[in-house]
């Protein structure tokens, strides 16, 4: 989904009652012309006001639930087109309401005049992400939910539309209102200490079942956060940094990989000045390219400048592919770097040229994979990748990809360590009352069930229109 798609939302508790109860209409599906397009309707007048433009058997308020009927679209004897909706009966719908979904021709005309008829009808258009947060408000989906809706519209690969679906389904806030749970019933029985604070000898709360607990929910905490590495790249790409001394054909292999010149490839040493990056899926993984300026000793302030964003781009990446080439090119200068660094030896064609041999050797002590980045032969350095991501990438039940959830999560395991902390300095249920209740209310940030407008807003303003 591109960036055009992308609009403010408004506050959500900012919104006058009157106006959550308002019906709203929007078109779904992506700006353009093609086979079909859908309008969306939801609200409690949505059967009555998609009815006003519908001629068919039945009217849609007389349908059956999930049923699609045919008719057409027409206003004042003008028949606009055939159609198909897609009748939801609240609150068995994704918003909670009433909801209909109008299936038309992609022509845009259409579209466009489907839904000026149904504002002049009496629906208001919809804003940005206010069918999703109709459902969050309803109770249809709590909020890491909503979250996980948009990230399944931009999924990029398989890996990606997997995560989402299992967060969509429930996985990381079912885990979370486990922990939640279990942490409500103790904090609880601590609270009711302090109701009775007079009698210093009352203690619900039994120290050592808390003691056991708070170590468990540390684990799964601790085990979450860890998580976030492995989602974060599966969300946003396994980050590669192609990194060599110049020339060694850095460039033509990104190109290579992209299928594209994406990159300007020249004999001239220091081309490439900056770092280039693009994205590339293989079989269902997304990989996160960074071609970098050649590793050399320069004089030139500029280049020095390419180098040093080189040697950071190593620095952080997950892999490193680093490159060489068999005409003898200077060697690549030392970098530091703690990713999996795949060895590669470039321009295998000039050695088949030279020895008319196949290219299958090694430099001793130094196992690399051979390759030819000018005519395409990079297979074997695919295959390299695909093996090294499915090793970084082991699926795992639970897994957080989304940095708010990340940064929560992370405060409520520094809430529960201090509980641990607490319990063993011996403090009172007072002060391990606010460290429990600073846990519980991290927690709820990631589900929405403790949180304001602003996130609110925030979250909701990253969805398109129509969703």
């Amino acid at each position: 989904m591109n960036n055009a798609h992308f609009f403010c939302v408004y506050r959500f508790f900012s919104v006058p009652l009157q106006a959550e109860m308002e019906t709203i209409c929007a078109i779904s599906t992506p700006l353009g012309t093609g086979g079909i397009a859908v309008v969306r309707v939801s609200g409690p007048h949505a059967l009555a006001l998609a009815d006003r433009l519908f001629r068919g058997r039945r009217r849609l308020s007389e349908a059956l639930p999930n049923t699609v009927c045919y008719g057409r679209i027409e206003r004042d004897g003008e028949q606009l087109d055939d159609v198909l909706c897609s009748v939801f009966r609240a609150p068995h719908s994704f918003t909670g309401e009433d909801t209909v979904e109008i299936a038309c021709h992609g022509s845009l005309y259409i579209q466009q005049t489907i839904l000026r008829w149904l504002i002049d009808e009496g629906c208001r258009a919809a804003r940005p992400g206010e069918f999703t947060q109709r459902a969050f408000a309803n109770g249809k989906l709590d909020l890491s939910q909503a979250e996980a809706v948009a990230d399944l519209i931009a999924a990029q690969s398989k890996a990606e539309k997997d995560l989402a679906l299992s967060q969509l389904r429930g996985s990381v806030s079912g885990e979370l209102a486990l922990l939640r749970e279990r942490l409500l019933k103790l904090t609880s029985l601590i609270e009711l200490e302090l109701d009775f604070a007079d009698h210093e000898e009352l203690e619900f709360a039994d120290r050592s079942e808390l003691t056991a607990l708070a170590g468990e929910i540390e684990g799964k905490l601790a085990a979450l956060i860890a998580s976030f590495r492995t989602g974060n790249a599966i969300r946003n790409g396994v980050s590669v940094a192609i990194v060599g001394a110049p020339n060694v054909g850095k460039s033509t292999l990104l190109n290579a990989l992209l299928g594209e010149q994406r990159a300007i490839v020249s004999d001239i040493q220091g081309t490439t000045r900056d770092t280039i990056e693009d994205t590339l899926v293989i079989d269902g993984i997304l990989f996160r390219l960074i071609d970098t300026a050649g590793i050399r000793e320069s004089d030139d302030a500029i280049e020095q400048m390419g180098v040093e964003r080189t040697r950071k781009a190593a620095r952080n990446a997950q892999v490193v592919i680093a490159v060489t080439d068999k005409t003898g090119a200077e060697p690549v200068l030392d970098f530091t770097t703690s990713a999996i660094v795949l060895n590669v030896l470039n321009k295998s064609d000039l050695r088949l040229k030279e020895n008319d041999a196949e290219n299958n050797s090694e430099t001793p002590g130094k196992p690399h994979i051979s390759i030819s980045a000018k005519y395409g032969k990079i297979a074997p350095l695919k295959e390299a990748l695909l093996r090294v991501a499915r090793e970084q990438l082991q699926p795992q039940a639970v897994m957080l990809s989304n940095a708010r959830h990340y940064e929560a999560v992370c405060r409520a395991h520094e809430a529960i360590v201090r509980v641990q902390q607490g319990l063993n300095d011996g403090l009172s249920g007072e002060l391990l009352s606010m460290d429990l209740q600073d846990c519980l209310n991290a927690l709820g940030e990631v589900t929405g069930q403790i949180t304001n407008a602003e996130v609110l807003q925030n979250i909701f303003s990253k969805f398109c229109i129509g969703k």
